[in-house]
């Protein structure tokens, strides 16, 4: 059963990564542009079909690591909006208000779904409550450190903790210090490489991310 719903999981996950592509490759967008015309043909943010098959794939993870269960259709929802984040990001240097903000509401909603059928009320205050610590400590860092974090990863920080604080506290605490090992072994990388130098500047969205991604497997791995 969980290889059916893996499988229907990642054919939806390559129709999700065609309109994440049309729409990163059209970011930033037009104020007053509308969703239907982001993802409408056009020219794509990466060379197709790189894009559409690593979303398929991470579809497929998801459903793996949850199965046919009701907390899927919220992990999917991170999923998708998280790899549209990470392009633009790395593209634009930019994490727009309008997928970070309904995704944030999006996801109580998914994740209220579960807690109302199984009864698992706990688990999605301590998602509340995750939501705000994260956004409250890159609030800080934030503040003290304007050149590093950005206005958009504080709010992003906000969609990481609500995810992860519905998987325990942690998952919260490894995830986010995940993103920031993710980011200092990437910015060694680059910097071996000679494509950045020491004064250079990373987006810390994707790196964010991917410590979340990191955090949800292993804690379906322990589970």
């Amino acid at each position: 059963m969980t290889g059916v719903v893996a499988l229907a999981a990642a054919l939806v996950g390559l129709a999700v990564g065609v309109g994440v592509n049309r729409a990163a490759g059209r970011a930033p967008w037009p104020a007053g542009a509308r969703a239907r015309d982001l993802v409408a043909p056009g020219a794509a943010a990466v060379r197709p079909p790189a894009l559409e098959l690593a979303t398929a794939l991470l579809f497929g993870l998801v459903a793996l690591c949850f199965g046919a269960s009701w907390e899927l259709p919220a992990f999917l929802l991170l999923a998708g909006a998280g790899t549209l984040l990470a392009v633009v990001d790395l593209r634009a240097r930019l994490l727009p208000n309008r997928v970070v903000l309904p995704a944030l509401l999006a996801g109580v909603a998914l994740l209220a779904l579960p807690a109302a059928l199984e009864g698992t009320w706990g688990a999605l205050l301590r998602a509340v409550l995750g939501a705000a610590a994260l956004f409250t400590v890159f609030l800080v860092l934030a503040l003290v450190s304007p050149g590093a974090l950005g206005m958009g990863d504080v709010k992003l920080a906000a969609v990481v903790g609500l995810f992860l604080g519905w998987l325990g506290w942690a998952p919260l605490v490894g995830g986010a210090l995940a993103g920031f090992v993710v980011q200092a072994v990437v910015a060694l990388g680059l910097l071996a490489a000679r494509r950045i130098g020491l004064r250079g500047e990373l987006p810390f969205g994707p790196a964010m991310l991917a410590g979340a991604a990191v955090a949800v497997g292993w804690s379906a791995l322990l589970a």
